[in-house]
């Protein structure tokens, strides 16, 4: 384990907080070693008579995708576009890995071998232990690899980031001619690597070694100071943009051209299986870079998705909703205005974390106790109040030309001062049905003698499952009243 000395330059932790992109938009192509991950579970009591072995009772029967096609299953669940390409054999196992694959959203594309066997990992559990690995696998010897370089070099059009996720299992024995292809193509690469000796790699955007892979290949490192040392030495020799070597416990460091060393901080809770850990780093690095991250917000996100991950038994994956379960663990979201894009991000992260949405809207020209004692009253109904407020123009159009006596930055500034009051934002539209059909709130809030059937924006939320409330103002409270008292005064 490296240790800090006082006399060295600290390594600048890097603080800024993880976003969540709109992964939808992300399309990632990855080439690599593919496999079938099996698991049997069941109960072991006793000793074999046969052997010193122990006997499990088979009970139930799990198969995942690995390898890459684990990587790319990663990138589905968080709902980013996701192509696999690799090479299996002609059998059941290839069968049983595209249809799961295709079953999880992964677009895949599998060179099938006749004669020759599907990487296939087999898990033996007992009460969560592994007590058996059997792998079945052969190298694909008769690997053509100018008919996986074709079908990659087919799919750069249609993707934003490369993904190679290498096992040394046969499929990236071409992988330098990848590198060049996706390169030239103006792509960035990730490489997951493998082995000692990296400079197949070379010219890849980054890589992604564990720390045992880095000491590996540049020799053991006894502190930080060696350690970004040899990483910046490795990372010139290599023509590499970046290297991320994740650290386990101790977090992960980012190395860049021309730039400071970043450490991110481990954020995991409880470590319980390390298994794919590698897998979604790459894969949320990917997504979130395709997604319009850079590469410092895109390793923070995957920073949080690891620490995840290793709460979970086997190769598994994350989702969206998790990772922002995860912010709000640590974070206290943004108050006050904020604009659509921001708006929706916030509600998309309370919802993950279960809270639950009220919604209202109006002018608020003049605030009053009538004003403060309605958006109490709707924020009890649930755990964020949105108030969406109308324009100037639209104020007009609605009571006047001489209205609003209140601009409609002044008036939000008043809105966002209010402890009842979260999220403030405006509409430029004569009613909010739009936005509320974005936000899609559990409660949609009005007061005075409005009829629900009649309030913009009900039918939206009543098809997501919401209500509409109508709530009372407190009598002789209103804005019209009150101007109308300072117009009487001498």
């Amino acid at each position: 384990m490296l240790s800090s000395s006082s006399s060295e330059k600290p390594l600048r932790v890097l603080s800024m907080k993880p976003q969540i992109p709109r992964f939808e938009s992300a399309r990632v192509l990855i080439a690599g070693d593919v496999m079938l991950d099996r698991y049997w579970y069941g109960p072991c009591a006793r000793v074999s008579p046969e052997a010193p072995v122990p006997v499990v009772k088979v009970e139930e029967v799990e198969e995942r995708p690995g390898g890459a096609a684990n990587v790319a299953v990663n990138i589905a669940t968080l709902g980013g576009q996701v192509r696999v390409l690799g090479v299996a054999g002609a059998d059941e196992a290839a069968t049983t890995l595209e249809t799961k694959l295709h079953r999880m959203g992964v677009t895949c594309e599998l060179i099938q071998l006749p004669g020759q066997a599907t990487i296939t990992k087999l898990r033996v559990l007992s009460r969560n232990q592994q007590l058996l690995r059997l792998d079945f696998e052969d190298g694909f010897p008769d690997l053509d690899p100018a008919a996986l370089r074709e079908r990659f070099a087919a799919g750069l059009a249609e993707t934003d980031v490369v993904v190679l996720s290498d096992y040394r299992k046969g499929a990236l024995r071409q992988a330098d001619i990848l590198i060049r292809l996706a390169r030239a193509a103006g792509k960035p690469v990730l490489v997951d690597p493998k082995g000692r000796d990296f400079r197949r790699y070379h010219g890849a955007t980054l890589i992604t070694p564990n720390l045992a892979e880095f000491e590996a290949v540049v020799g053991s490192c006894r502190d930080e100071a060696e350690l970004v040392g040899k990483g910046e030495a490795l990372r010139r020799d290599l023509g590499l943009e970046a290297l991320l070597i994740t650290r386990g416990e101790q977090g992960m460091t980012l190395l860049r051209t021309g730039m400071e060393p970043l450490h991110l901080a481990a954020r995991a809770r409880e470590v319980y299986d390390v298994t794919g850990a590698g897998d979604t780093v790459i894969a949320t690095l990917a997504a979130g870079m395709a997604a319009g991250l850079d590469l410092p917000a895109a390793t923070l996100l995957a920073n949080l998705a690891a620490g995840i991950v290793v709460g979970k038994l086997g190769a598994a994956s994350v989702t969206a909703s998790e990772l922002r379960r995860a912010l709000y663990e640590h974070d206290e979201p943004p108050r006050g205005v904020l604009s659509g894009e921001d708006l929706l991000r916030v509600v998309g992260d309370a919802k993950a974390h279960g809270e639950t949405i009220v919604m209202t809207n109006g002018c608020f020209d003049i605030l009053h106790a009538g004003h403060v004692t309605y958006l109490e009253q709707a924020k009890r109904l649930g755990n964020r109040l949105i108030v969406a407020v109308n324009d100037d123009d639209s104020v007009r159009k609605i009571k006047g030309a001489d209205r609003p006596v209140n601009s409609l930055w002044q008036r939000m500034r008043v809105l966002a001062g209010l402890a009842a009051v979260d999220w403030v934002i405006p509409f430029h539209e004569d009613t909010p049905e739009a936005l509320i059909s974005a936000v899609q709130p559990d409660y949609l809030v009005k007061g005075g003698d409005n009829d629900p059937a009649n309030i913009p924006g009900n039918r939206s939320v009543w098809d997501s499952g919401g209500q509409v409330v109508v709530m009372d103002y407190i009598e002789g409270c209103s804005t019209t009243s009150t101007i109308a008292r300072i117009l009487k005064r001498p």
